[in-house]
């Protein structure tokens, strides 16, 4: 769905919805490149969004509380797994959060294999439909993710391995509803890896790059007619690869010091 065709006023709540994304996926996604787990985001939040599909698969209302509750237990339960081989097979978790997200991605087009609206169902689920968020929506999100923020900066998430998977679980289960799946892991990861070499003005260098992205794809989007999601992705990581190129680069061997 692109913006274009709609009235310039819908942008303004995707906008919203996107720095809100912005501001819980950027720490977190700095502490996903530190712990070297990078598709963690992608299997979470699939999991997640099978969630979701079981809930349609099972009749709940669209939108419901339930729907919300099945999703989160569903990628509460995936990051509680994720957490106990993390511990046992340290040597091996990239490789097991891999088999996590097949398995879910599948599960859910098996639950989506009878649904007439299937196709659209999984469209959804990826690219997200950023443009019909609406302000309520926003503010039950909002509430949400500042109690989240709470704990990422008092709970010292990065020493403590299971409150770690536990809000990531809670952030990806709202955010895979509010954007898609490629946005949130193009949020949690494209930022966090353009300034991995920025020292202390990372968070903010990376939270500028990922607003900065959602700003101007709903822009690009809107005056061009292209998918908004999309869109989206290919912007932020221009302006990503724009940032690296400017101040993000790791020294050169020869202008270390010795």
């Amino acid at each position: 769905m692109s913006a274009a065709s709609h009235d310039w006023s819908i942008l303004w709540p995707a906008l919203a919805a996107g720095l809100l994304v912005t501001a819980t996926h950027v720490p977190l996604g700095i502490q996903v490149l530190r712990r070297g787990i990078v598709f963690i985001d992608l299997a979470i939040a699939q999991i997640a969004g099978f969630g979701v599909v079981l809930a349609d698969w099972l009749h709940l209302e669209a939108q419901g509380w339930a729907v919300q509750a099945c999703a989160l237990s569903a990628a509460l339960a995936g990051a509680l797994f994720l957490t106990w081989t993390d511990r046992r097979w340290p040597d091996v978790q990239e490789a097991t959060i891999g088999v996590v997200f097949v398995l879910a991605a599948t599960g859910a087009l098996l639950l989506l294999a009878s649904n007439p609206h299937g196709g659209e169902h999984l469209r959804d689920l990826l690219i997200g439909q950023i443009l019909w968020v609406t302000p309520s929506r926003l503010v039950i999100v909002a509430i949400v993710y500042a109690l989240l923020l709470v704990v990422i900066v008092v709970g010292s998430i990065e020493k403590r391995r299971t409150l770690f998977y536990v809000v990531f679980a809670c952030a990806a289960t709202l955010s895979v509803q509010l954007v898609g799946l490629y946005l949130v892991f193009t949020t949690l990861i494209v930022p966090a890896l353009a300034t991995r070499h920025w020292g202390g003005y990372r968070l903010a260098a990376a939270a500028g790059i990922a607003a900065g992205g959602y700003f101007l794809g709903l822009v690009v989007s809107a005056l061009t007619d292209l998918p908004t999601g999309p869109a989206i992705v290919w912007i932020m990581a221009l302006v990503a690869i724009g940032a690296f190129c400017v101040g993000g680069r790791a020294p050169s061997p020869r202008s270390r010091p010795t």
